[in-house]
C-alpha cells in the first residue's frame, strides 16, 4: 500500500513537473508542447478524467513539433532562445544582486534552455526520419 501511493506520489509529481515546465516553454520558440502532453500523459495514468485531454494534446504537439523545425530560421531562433535562457541562467546564479537572483532562479532558466535544446533536438531528428522513411 505505501509502495503504491510512493509511485502514486511520484508519477503526479513528474506529470505536474512537466505540465508546468511545458507551459512555461509555449512564450518560447520551440515545441513546449511536446512537455504539456508528456505531463497529461503522466497525469491521466492517476487521474482518468484527464484523459480526454490527452489526445487533442498529442495532436497539437506533434504539429508544433514539426512547425519548430520547418525553417531554418525558426530553429536558429529556437536554438538561440535555448543558449540565451542557460546564459541567463549563468548570469542570474553568479549575480544574486539581480532581482530574484542566486541559483534557485539560474539553475531554473538554465534546465528550461537545456529542455528547449533537448526537445528541438528531439523534433529535428522526428522530422527528418519521418522524410526519409518511404512511408513518411
Amino acid at each position: 500500500m505505501l509502495r503504491k501511493s510512493a509511485i502514486r506520489l511520484i508519477v503526479l509529481t513528474l506529470g505536474s513537473v512537466c505540465l508546468l515546465v511545458g507551459i512555461a516553454l509555449l512564450v518560447l520558440p520551440g515545441p513546449g508542447l511536446l512537455l504539456v502532453f508528456a505531463g497529461l500523459l503522466l497525469l491521466a495514468r492517476e487521474v482518468p478524467a484527464l484523459e480526454r485531454h490527452v489526445e487533442p494534446a498529442r495532436e497539437r504537439a506533434m504539429r508544433a513539433a514539426e512547425e519548430s523545425v520547418s525553417t531554418r530560421l525558426r530553429i536558429t531562433g529556437s536554438v538561440l532562445a535555448g543558449l540565451g535562457l542557460i546564459a541567463a541562467g549563468i548570469v542570474w546564479g553568479l549575480w544574486p544582486e539581480l532581482p530574484l537572483g542566486g541559483w534557485a532562479t539560474g539553475s531554473g532558466l538554465v534546465l528550461s534552455g537545456f529542455i528547449l535544446l533537448g526537445l528541438l533536438w528531439w523534433s529535428h531528428r522526428r522530422v527528418s526520419e519521418r522524410r526519409r522513411s518511404p512511408s513518411g
